[in-house]
């Protein structure tokens, strides 16, 4: 039992590790946000085929819950659109430090979603968080197009984990993830479409752009997101929140040491990014300790 926790978490923090890499290669692929994800879809589509069929796995799932994932596939596809232009637009730091606001966002989303009342606590952190965000408005106006879209990207993040949440974790992790990486590369298709004509539909990738793609397709998709759904049936909730907090430090401190120069940031940016994080944290130790209180009563 205590053997197969520590492989879990291991496994959580080496997924984590994976996430905080996706914006590192959203940032070397030079392919613009939306192909991006056409890509990212189309590559992560063909490898959870690939390893369903290996599996034997069934594709079977009610037509009600078939509508669900098609539609989170869908918020998935906007979320990472926002995401990617963020970093094309502003750089990696910027990105994933204003990202951690998605907290901010499920804590009304959640109860909202599931009708439930709106915790105190969670208002407080929240106007922390909104504290940080004002101070890298303030001093890093050169990343007010990227700050926006990040906030975009957050918010959908937020709404597609509690959409997720409630639907994902009832079935196998390929299958679910499989079904939303479709809806997505379909919907992302059909825009494609319509904008540009299939005269012009998507640009080939370099051989570099290639790699870095079946990198972000195979390894940082469709393994990293049947692992979190697969962890998130072996651990809390609370483990996989404060673990996946971390997204943010594991990517700007590699993000650091690859680009150098351009992901230098003023002071008070870092200033404004840990009380972000910070808060996030506080906010996941906080709810732990009170449940954990709640039980014992």
């Amino acid at each position: 039992m205590k053997k197969d926790l520590v492989k879990n978490n291991l496994l959580l923090h080496f997924v984590v590790i994976i996430l905080g890499f996706t914006a590192i290669l959203g940032k070397l692929i030079e392919l613009p946000a939306v192909e991006l994800v056409w890509y990212r879809m189309m590559i992560a589509v063909v490898a959870l085929m690939f390893f369903i069929l290996i599996f034997k796995q069934s594709f079977r799932l009610p037509p009600k819950s078939v509508f669900m994932l098609a539609l989170i596939g869908i918020i998935i596809a906007a979320h990472w659109i926002c995401f990617f232009y963020a970093i094309k637009v502003s750089n990696v730091s910027v990105t994933l430090g204003c990202l951690s606001v998605t907290t901010l966002f499920t804590s009304f989303l959640e109860p909202l979603i599931n009708r439930k009342k709106i915790s105190i606590l969670e208002v407080i952190i929240g106007l922390i968080i909104i504290l940080g965000i004002y101070i890298i408005f303030r001093f890093e106006t050169r990343y007010v197009a990227g700050i926006i879209f990040t906030i975009i990207c957050a918010f959908l993040a937020s709404l597609f984990s509690v959409l997720n949440k409630k639907i994902a974790l009832k079935y196998e992790p390929n299958i679910t993830t499989v079904y939303e990486m479709f809806s997505g590369f379909i919907v992302v298709t059909i825009f494609l479409l319509i904008t540009k004509g299939s005269s012009a539909f998507v640009p080939a990738p370099t051989w570099s752009d290639l790699v870095f793609l079946l990198i972000l397709g195979v390894i940082c998709t469709a393994f990293a997101f049947s692992a979190t759904v697969k962890i998130m049936q072996k651990l809390s909730a609370y483990q996989v929140v404060l673990a996946i907090n971390l997204e943010p430090v594991y990517g700007i401190i590699a993000a650091y040491f690859i680009f150098g120069e351009s992901e230098h940031m003023t002071t008070e940016f870092y200033i404004g990014a840990s009380i972000i994080l910070l808060s996030v944290i506080l906010y996941t130790f906080i709810k732990n300790r009170n449940r954990q209180e709640t039980q014992l009563n």
